[in-house]
């Protein structure tokens, strides 16, 4: 069956003010010849350091359908279909408005410190059996992502689902113009990018900026934040008609009452306006169930069934570099290793922490494989540090570290703790192989600068388990 146009070369035209090469049709975009589809309109953005109409050539070889070119680079079509504009992300924008006013799709936009990838995840999963969801794909939440990701939005879609993110002040604001949601979602306050910010207040106010998109929608906030007072007058400020909470307080709309965690996820009670809901989330970690609760409500408020919501969780899939649990023969035995290596900042390396003291042992170790949290400014050392508490109050036997900033978290742990640190996470490899044993269960995580994702490929690449199995 052939997929359904997403773009057409006269409507793309007409959304950008380009002018078109060729009778085309688009059914989907890319922004990389890497991941870019059959039948992809190429997108050929320049940075600092590329050029994306130095690779329209191989985004033809790959199937491309047309690029979407500059003026200056139109030359790179060579007679191919194509549109040119004056500015490529320019265009990107246009086509995420026109893909936004032409769908009556219902609208969330999510932001948060930590949270937010998950929660967008969980949303889509729970949404995709009540229809058509179209949502940000990975961490797609920049000043291109978004975009992209409104551009990429079928006209029939039910829902549409975006993630916002920021590390500076203002950079919500043009992004939520472009989303225009009908319910924004702050997941949680934390200090995150402290390097940009003066304090945890002028990081709360920066993800306010995601009420400015709002004209009459709803508002659902963390109430366990200290910043809740400041966001719920934020978004009242800007048009939500009202505001929704969710967490443990006692005035929380949606409240959790109680999470049992387990090796496989979180058994949740949890009261709705007042009313009993029971369900399993099928990911460890108790802030799954924090997650999950803005998920439920959100679903709510997009006139879901929220019932089938709840139960859709329990089959939530792990998420690569956010939590995904892989099981690696090694040695005599297996290691079970928690990929949670896309990125870190303090609140969620705590929980990641946490998570790894729920599981079980099953006679091997606890192990944690971290890296540096990057763009904590000041703090940045008493940060790293202070992670010690949360080694030793989840039992964790051993941790490897790597990069400059746990030099103070090195220092820190007792001595008996510390497999090995390493100023690379090259340098690091060679540790984390030999150290780990049959029957240890192993946490990684970093800021996605620092690059663990590259021992987390190493570690279920089949090369690895082969020298662990003959023991070198």
């Amino acid at each position: 069956m052939t997929p359904s146009p997403l773009w057409t070369a006269s409507a793309a035209a007409t959304a950008t003010t380009g002018r078109q090469t060729g009778d085309w049709s688009a059914t989907g975009i890319s922004i990389d010849t890497r991941s870019l589809e059959s039948g992809d309109l190429f997108v050929a953005l320049s940075g600092p350091n590329f050029d994306g109409h130095d690779f329209i050539t191989g985004a033809f070889d790959s199937g491309a359908a047309a690029a979407l070119v500059s003026d200056v680079g139109q030359n790179s079509l060579d007679g191919r279909p194509g549109l040119i504009v004056a500015d490529t992300l320019d265009a990107l924008r246009a086509l995420a408005k026109a893909g936004r006013a032409r769908t009556g799709a219902k609208i969330a936009a999510i932001t948060g410190s930590v949270g937010k990838t998950g929660t967008k995840e969980a949303l889509a999963h729970v949404l995709a059996p009540q229809g058509s969801a179209s949502f940000s794909k990975s961490s797609l939440n920049n000043h291109w992502g978004v975009p992209l990701s409104l551009a990429r939005m079928p006209a029939d879609s039910d829902f549409g689902i975006f993630e916002i993110g920021m590390n500076h002040p203002g950079e919500i604001i043009p992004l939520v113009g472009m989303a225009r949601p009908h319910v924004a979602v702050v997941t949680a306050i934390a200090p995150a990018h402290m390097e940009f910010f003066g304090s945890l207040e002028d990081i709360a106010r920066a993800k306010a900026e995601i009420f400015t998109g709002l004209d009459g929608g709803i508002a659902i906030i963390n109430r366990d934040t200290e910043h809740f007072d400041l966001l719920a007058q934020n978004a009242l400020a800007n048009g939500a008609d009202r505001v929704i909470s969710f967490g443990r307080s006692a005035e929380a709309d949606m409240r959790l009452i109680e999470c049992l965690s387990d090796a496989t996820g979180n058994t949740v009670d949890a009261h709705w306006q007042g009313k009993p809901l029971n369900f399993r989330v099928g990911q460890p970690g108790v802030h799954w169930a924090y997650n999950s609760l803005a998920v439920l409500a959100t679903v709510d408020v997009l006139e879901g069934d929220m019932e089938a919501a709840a139960a859709a969780l329990a089959s939530l899939p792990g998420l690569p570099g956010r939590g995904a649990v892989h099981v690696i023969p090694w040695g005599d035995g297996n290691i079970r290793l928690i990929d949670d290596s896309y990125n870190a900042n303090p609140e969620s390396m705590n929980a990641a922490l946490k998570t790894l003291g729920h599981m079980p042992k099953d006679g091997g170790r606890r192990v944690a494989i971290l890296g540096d949290m990057l763009e904590l400014g000041d703090i940045s050392e008493a940060a790293h540090a202070s992670l010690d508490t949360q080694i030793a109050g989840n039992d964790i036997d051993t941790v490897f570290l790597t990069g400059r900033e746990m030099t103070a978290l090195a220092t820190a742990l007792p001595p008996a703790k510390l497999g090995g640190i390493a100023d690379t996470v090259d340098g690091l490899l060679p540790i984390v192989l030999s150290g780990l044993q049959a029957g240890d269960i192993a946490t990684v995580k970093a800021s996605h600068g620092i690059g663990l994702s590259r021992i987390v490929k190493q570690l279920t690449d089949p090369a690895p388990v082969e020298r662990a199995a003959n023991g070198t």
